[in-house]
């Protein structure tokens, strides 16, 4: 898969701006080239500061690591849960989680490449668990759109946790293959994935 060509900036960045430009530049590290194959002087490199810089905001790489999925979780809760918020028929809801979740990816493409393959990487055990929770939260949103579209009778009778992996499934593996600057976004993709979802494949 052919990947976005990176930019460099060639203005250092300002004090108060340093961590997320640490974050950002180590996401983009992690994904490509794999948290174990990274090393801090190359993160330095990219960030255009010193390593001794990366150590005011990080005690470790694997520190680094940790935060950028915790962000992108945090990040993607609020996004998703905000948009869901805004419509009421559950239908509606679900169609607004996955496009929601589409455009959250795109717009941050590196953040969540790197959490999705790194997840399973997360060592200290208290960032680890508050991934975890995060995770089970943002899981537990999507059930409810489904259990109660089930309820109320817009939904045939399926298993919310099951379902709701299903639709994960479909979402997160865009990250695989999907491109930001292509034919569609990321949003539009999930559209055809939720019409798929709604009608199925029969004439």
């Amino acid at each position: 898969m052919s990947e976005p060509t990176r930019r460099r900036l060639g203005r250092p960045p300002r004090a108060e701006n340093q961590r997320e430009r640490i974050m950002h530049e180590a996401a983009i590290l992690f994904a490509r080239s794999g948290f174990d194959a990274s090393s801090l002087n190359e993160l330095a490199e990219e960030a255009g500061i010193s390593k001794a810089g990366i150590y005011h905001y990080f005690k470790t790489k694997q520190d680094v690591y940790d935060a950028i999925i915790i962000k992108t979780l945090e990040g993607l809760f609020d996004h998703v849960s905000m948009t869901v918020g805004s419509v009421a028929e559950p239908q509606d809801k679900l169609l607004a989680f996955m496009t929601a979740h589409a455009d959250f990816f795109e717009r941050n493409y590196w953040a969540f490449r790197c959490m999705l393959v790194s997840f399973s990487g997360m060592s200290v055990p208290t960032s680890r668990h508050e991934a975890v929770v995060l995770r089970e939260h943002y899981e537990h949103l999507l059930r409810d759109i489904i259990a109660d579209g089930v309820r109320q009778g817009h939904f045939r009778a399926v298993d919310p946790a099951g379902t709701g992996r299903a639709v994960l499934s479909m979402l997160n593996w865009m990250a695989r293959w999907f491109q930001p600057g292509g034919p569609k976004t990321a949003s539009q993709v999930a559209e055809e994935y939720a019409d798929l979802l709604f009608h199925g494949l029969r004439g």
